[in-house]
């Protein structure tokens, strides 16, 4: 008896969870009628507005290269 009581418990947590999560989406919000259909048809201002350009990338520095730790000048040019 008590494994189904937990077993119910557990399952009624784990309904609400989804049907929560499920509601906070606007397509379901719609298809429940919580929320208006939004128009698919665009509003004049937004398609008179030109497009944001793209950043310009800038190269990344490179800090080093394998020949700074394999050279000969780094492992011979100790004084004496």
């Amino acid at each position: 008896m008590m494994n189904f009581l937990l077993g119910t418990v557990a399952g009624g947590l784990i309904a609400c969870v989804a049907t929560i999560a499920a509601a906070r989406h606007p397509e379901v919000q719609q298809r429940l009628g919580l929320r208006p259909a939004v128009a698919s048809v665009p509003t004049p201002a937004a398609l008179s507005r030109a497009p944001a350009p793209c950043p310009v990338a800038t190269p990344v520095p490179s800090v080093g290269n394998p020949e700074m730790l394999f050279t000969r000048k780094r492992f011979w040019s100790v004084a004496p």
